[in-house]
């Protein structure tokens, strides 16, 4: 039998103490892989480029890779964006900001790293929330696609951000 956890009254409380559990209402998602890690030697930077974000990193080249092949899945993006951690690329979207970012991340020269704005499925918006779930599931199978049909990318590692 479970224990049922008593909690002490508080004012303005609505309503009587109740068993614990998960949220299950209608924004309860799954966690998603919005970050991927890969290794390439098909995206080296340009020269000057570590002068339009930090020293270290770039991956013009890279986000304009992904431009090129969303477009050719139908997905349509806006001109890239030079951030001091890489580079933003811009999907059109109604209604929420979305974006794979991507650059090379500290490491090996062959090692990039990319990840989704929003990077969970659901968005808050001023006084509501928005389920993300169907534009970021589009994009991150797309990415997924591009990524692992390269020959040239290799060691491609998803994982959930945190």
């Amino acid at each position: 039998m479970e224990e049922l956890r008593i909690e002490r009254y508080r004012p303005g409380r609505l309503s009587l103490p109740r068993k614990s559990r998960p949220f299950e209402g209608r924004f309860a998602t799954k966690p998603m892989k919005t970050q991927v890690e890969f290794r390439s030697n098909k995206f080296p930077p340009y020269e000057g480029e570590e002068e339009q974000i930090n020293p270290g990193l770039w991956g013009k080249r890279l986000a304009e890779y992904f431009v090129q092949k969303l477009s050719e899945k139908g997905i349509k993006t806006k001109e890239i964006i030079a951030e001091d951690w890489g580079w933003y690329v811009p999907i059109e979207n109604e209604g929420f900001r979305l974006a794979v970012c991507c650059g090379h991340q500290n490491g090996d020269d062959d090692q990039f790293l990319c990840f989704t704005d929003p990077d969970k499925p659901i968005v808050k918006k001023l006084f509501k929330n928005v389920d993300a779930t169907t534009q970021l599931t589009r994009l991150t199978e797309a990415i997924a696609q591009i990524l692992s049909s390269d020959p040239d990318i290799r060691d491609i590692v998803w994982t959930e951000t945190r």
